[in-house]
């Protein structure tokens, strides 16, 4: 199934019902109504000129015209590149230039950003005039999204994702998570992201509401779930512990929700998140690139406190690798590859990055990664895209970026910096480090810490060894500029 059968069937089974509340925007609409709204924003974008196989960006706070425009974009044959509204010039002006996108779909707010790197704006509120479209036959294997995810040694890569990989996603969670006919999905994360995107096409499959917050508040969180009625919700990275750390509200279980699906949960934490709150809590493990690859069950109470990362779906293997102890997966959903890259499937495999081990119950367990990158909470930082900004800076002769670990971030970024000659190691150049690096990336990326050093020890092939940085042993505070 495509996407777009997948929107006309929960058009005809649930036209009249509530798919997207925005409460934020105190705006609402059925299923009916997303598909002609979408309908006539396609219309407009083909009268811009956007053609089947054209890269078209979006770049939107959370919004309806988000999930709209997705749609849209679909309906022409185009293909959308999602735009995480926190990039600065030096994010966009890589992401435009390297998917090609021929426009971007964006409010008034980003456009003079996006025409600073030469982009085209399409003003999203000059989107919808039209009459409405006759969608282009898609096929399931049909390109849908470049989806761009920070990579593990260089800079952000598209994943490729296609119309069936998202119905896949879709169905798979549909069935783990049991949906109910008056569940109400909410969400608190960037629509950039993957989640409210496979959100959104859950609650077709279902012909239920997802309910799409601002951003991710800790303190207005649950008053949210209780507002909206909210039964299901998906969280990641620090948020659990963020939510934990809340002053106990005597309010904590007067809700709906019956199932907090989350990666990443603490398993010293986790019976006490159940308890507190009255519902129950369950891992999903999964990437950009290969989608849901495990999931706890509901039903499945042995897991709780035990950091086990459930069973693949239907159609999916996971194992770990005896040598390296590396996690892979294969089969659906799984991304095509990358944009502008090789093949990444040579032995059949997607290679995660991730480490992994098994218990004596043929549980998977996370045990750390492979990857060069830092995971700042929910937030996937390369370390190539960050060191290659910082080398720019005048004073900066080498650079390199590792994760330093936080008990509320989890990892925070930290830079070791060899200096030019005449430059002083001191804070104003730390800060003024900092500065350069805030002007070109999201804020997120920007090094938390900066150490400077006289000089690297470099590998046969000239790069940074950088396991002689990380020294668990040492307090990677000390000796550092705090650059926040």
């Amino acid at each position: 199934m495509t996407v777009l059968e997948l929107l006309q069937r929960g058009v005809a089974q649930y036209g009249g019902r509530e798919f997207l509340r925005f409460p934020a925007e105190s705006r609402s609409l059925t299923f009916a109504e997303a598909d002609e709204r979408s309908d006539r924003m396609a219309q407009s974008l083909i009268d811009r000129g956007v053609r089947p196989g054209d890269r078209v960006a979006v770049m939107l706070d959370n919004v309806p015209e988000w999930p709209l425009s997705w749609f849209a974009i679909l309906k022409t044959g185009a293909i959308i590149v999602p735009i995480n509204v926190r990039y600065r010039a030096a994010d966009l002006d890589f992401v435009l230039t390297d998917s090609g996108a021929s426009g971007v779909i964006t409010s008034r707010s980003y456009a003079s950003l996006v025409e600073e790197t030469g982009g085209t704006v399409w003003p999203v509120d000059t989107l919808g005039d039209a009459d409405r479209a006759t969608a282009v036959t898609a096929r399931p294997s049909d390109i849908a999204n470049f989806q761009y995810t920070s990579g593990t040694t260089g800079f952000p890569k598209a994943c490729i994702l296609t119309h069936e990989y998202w119905t896949d996603n879709a169905q798979v969670i549909a069935d783990g998570v049991g949906l109910r006919a008056n569940d109400v999905m909410s969400i608190a994360q960037a629509f950039s992201y993957l989640d409210p995107q496979w959100a959104t096409l859950m609650c077709l499959v279902g012909g239920i509401p997802v309910v799409v917050l601002p951003r991710f508040s800790a303190s207005g969180f649950w008053k949210s779930v209780r507002e909206e009625g909210a039964t299901l919700t998906y969280v990641l990275g620090t948020m659990p512990l963020l939510l934990y750390k809340q002053p106990p509200d005597p309010l904590d279980r007067d809700h709906r929700m019956r199932l907090v699906l989350c990666s990443g949960i603490q398993p010293d934490l986790h019976q006490a998140l159940e308890d507190r709150w009255g519902a129950l809590w369950r891992e999903l493990y999964g990437s950009t690139e290969s989608g849901l690859d495990l999931m706890v069950p509901a039903a499945d109470t042995a897991s709780v406190g035990t950091g086990a990362l459930g069973q693949p779906p239907p159609g999916k293997e996971v194992k770990v690798l005896p040598d390296t102890g590396e996690i892979v997966v294969r089969g659906r959903p799984m991304m095509k590859g990358y944009w502008n890259y090789p093949d990444v499937f040579g032995d059949g495999w997607y290679h995660t990055g991730d480490l992994g081990v098994v218990d004596e119950h043929g549980n998977i367990h996370h045990a750390g990664r492979l990857k060069d990158m830092v995971r700042r909470g929910g937030e996937n930082i390369s370390c190539a895209e960050v060191e290659r900004v910082l080398t720019q800076h005048p004073a900066v002769l080498s650079a390199a970026l590792v994760p330093i670990p936080d008990d509320l971030w989890g990892e925070l970024p930290k830079a070791f910096i060899q200096l030019q000659p005449g430059h002083q190691p001191i804070k104003d150049t730390a800060l003024s480090i900092a500065d350069h690096a805030r002007n070109r990336l999201a804020k997120f990326k920007v090094p938390e810490y900066i150490e400077f050093v006289d000089g690297f020890s470099l590998t046969p092939s000239a790069r940074i060894e950088k396991h002689q940085l990380l020294q668990p042993e040492r307090d990677q505070r000390a000796n550092s500029w705090r650059t926040t």
